[in-house]
């Protein structure tokens, strides 16, 4: 059972450097967009070109963009537009994360699993050869109970990444609701740059 957990450490130390690199605050959130589009909006410099360039800048200039493109329309369409977008967004940042919890559950299964196929071993050889070594028997014991060591190494930290990138994409997806409110308080001039 050791190459299911190798192979699940391998996978769950690919996600969390693969989150770690697309979860940045700064590639997600860039926190001089929404006065950038502000600016453009106040100088009437959002054409479709300008605003292609801003659904693919990051996920929340998706958002933005997402309410640009509506922005003729009344306030609730708009904030309906958005929030589909933003759901999107949520679903693309949840990326490989229900992965990662599947090897933090699944970790120590596997662990347990290789341990009761080596009693299983062992106790079949004391059946065939008898007890004549205590030595012997304790040692396919804690070879049995290595899997079960191996297991939890993986499972723990899985938990714990998968855990902290659940809670930054929640943290985002707030922020994100934010600006996107900010943005259509500005459409409609009820709100002023903050």
């Amino acid at each position: 059972m050791m190459f299911p957990i190798i192979l699940s450490s391998i996978i769950a130390m690919a996600i969390i450097v693969e989150r770690f690199w697309s979860l940045q605050r700064k590639k997600i959130l860039p926190p001089d967009l929404l006065p950038q589009v502000r600016k453009l909006y106040m100088e009437n410099k959002l054409d479709d070109t300008t605003l292609r360039k801003l659904k693919v800048s990051s996920p929340l200039g998706y958002i933005l963009a997402a309410g640009l493109f509506n922005s003729l329309h009344d306030r609730k369409v708009i904030k309906d537009c958005m929030e589909e977008a933003g759901r999107k967004v949520a679903h693309d940042l949840e990326r490989y994360l229900n992965a990662l919890g599947t090897i933090a559950a699944v970790g120590p299964l596997l662990g347990l699993l290789g341990t009761v196929f080596g009693m299983i071993e062992i106790f079949s050889s004391l059946m065939k050869n008898g007890a004549g070594d205590p030595a012997s028997l304790a040692g396919g014991i804690s070879i049995a109970l290595i899997t079960t060591a191996a297991g939890l190494t993986v499972a723990i930290p899985s938990l714990i990444f998968h855990r902290y990138f659940e809670r930054l994409v929640d943290e985002y997806v707030i922020g994100m609701e934010d600006e996107a409110l900010k943005l259509i308080d500005i459409l409609h001039g009820d709100r002023e740059a903050s």
